[in-house]
């Protein structure tokens, strides 16, 4: 028989029961972090540009007359050899293939036209023509050109990396004001009725698109003589930072201009060429300098059209104020509402614009 062996008694004193008291409590605390779902930090809003947002101008509203796009059209260019430029024409309902009509035409059309998107331009025209804010106008939206192998720009790149819209919209040449006078006004005249006057001429656009709006009047103020810019790439890319000497030095235009910036679009404090906000003042003193008819909102957006899209019913309105009005008591027309607008046997057909945001 094996002798037993000696039992031998732990006792615990009130100190150890307090330390493993304390041990196991920290051993649950621990089992409950590491169980639990891991907490998820939420992605800071970009708080500029969240004052920004479109108005009733800016949205389809009862009551008006809709205007309707055309299908997608292509303009082979002989400027830009091998590309083309696809467009849609936005044919108010107001429209009368016997009247000279007047012409606002979109850079980066896609982005312009689109539902839902930062501009929605084809609202602005069917709100503001119908209550006689603005004349009667086509709206022509068009892409940047394009090699046939190239997709079409889209919200996630705008063209820079995939099309020929670097090469088209930020030099500060002619090149691109070819494209719109010599190449598509032409096709436009084909179909529609279009003014011959200039001042009846609009174009606009963003960021480089802007800069090519503002060299399309630029170089060709016998076509185009009223410009919006949103936060316009006036910088050192492909050499657009010389627009203010080249303004100042250069006998004044017969342009109306409205700019919109905002005080954090791109910044480059190492290189002043290259800060956005910086040179959009620097043009708009130099177009000030030189006497322009020249208004310009600066914000406190970033690189982008939301504050732009906000104001650009505004825009059109100051843009566009000269149009003749009617003063005859008896025009039920110009002087009424009890006879809304309805689209010509003539308008085109419509088409459901791509949705795209801006970059």
């Amino acid at each position: 028989m094996k002798p037993l062996t000696p039992r031998i008694r732990l006792e615990i004193t009130p100190i150890m029961r307090m330390l493993l008291l304390c041990l196991t409590t920290a051993l649950v605390g621990l089992a409950s972090i590491y169980a639990a779902e891991p907490p998820t930090r939420p992605r800071p809003a970009n708080t500029n540009d969240l004052y920004y947002r479109l108005g009733p101008d800016s949205t389809r509203m009862e009551g008006v007359p809709k205007g309707k796009f055309t299908e997608a059209r292509t303009l082979p260019s002989q400027v830009f050899p091998g590309t083309h430029h696809t467009y849609w024409v936005y044919v108010p309902a107001q429209y009368d293939p016997k009247q000279p009509t007047a012409l606002m035409v979109f850079n980066d059309g896609h982005a312009m036209m689109a539902e839902p998107g930062d501009v929605q331009a084809h609202n602005v025209l069917d709100n503001l023509i119908f209550r006689r804010e603005i004349p009667v106008m086509l709206g022509v939206f068009i892409n940047p050109g394009r090699r046939p192998d190239q997709p079409e720009p889209h919200a996630r790149d705008w063209g820079d990396r995939t099309s020929n819209r670097a090469e088209e919209y930020n030099p500060a040449n002619d090149k691109y004001a070819r494209v719109i006078v010599d190449e598509l006004l032409p096709e436009l005249k084909k179909q529609f009725n279009i003014s011959p006057d200039p001042e009846l001429h609009g174009i606009m656009g963003s960021s480089s698109g802007g800069c090519a709006a503002f060299g399309v009047a630029w170089f060709r103020p016998d076509h185009f003589r009223k410009v919006i810019t949103f936060v316009g790439s006036f910088t050192d890319l492909r050499g657009q930072h010389i627009w203010p000497e080249l303004i100042e030095q250069s006998d004044k235009k017969p342009l109306r201009i409205f700019m919109q910036d905002g005080r954090n679009d791109n910044r480059r404090p190492d290189n002043l060429n290259r800060d956005w906000f910086h040179q959009n003042v620097r043009v708009m003193q130099a177009l000030t300098k030189k006497g322009y008819e020249l208004n310009y909102v600066w914000g406190i957006g970033n690189h982008g059209q939301k504050q732009g899209g906000a104001i650009f019913p505004e825009m059109m309105r100051w843009l566009w104020r000269d149009q003749p009005v009617s003063t005859d008591p008896n025009d039920k027309v110009e002087r009424s509402f009890r006879h809304p607008a309805t689209a010509s046997s003539n308008a085109a057909e419509p088409i459901a614009p791509k949705e795209t945001n801006a970059p």
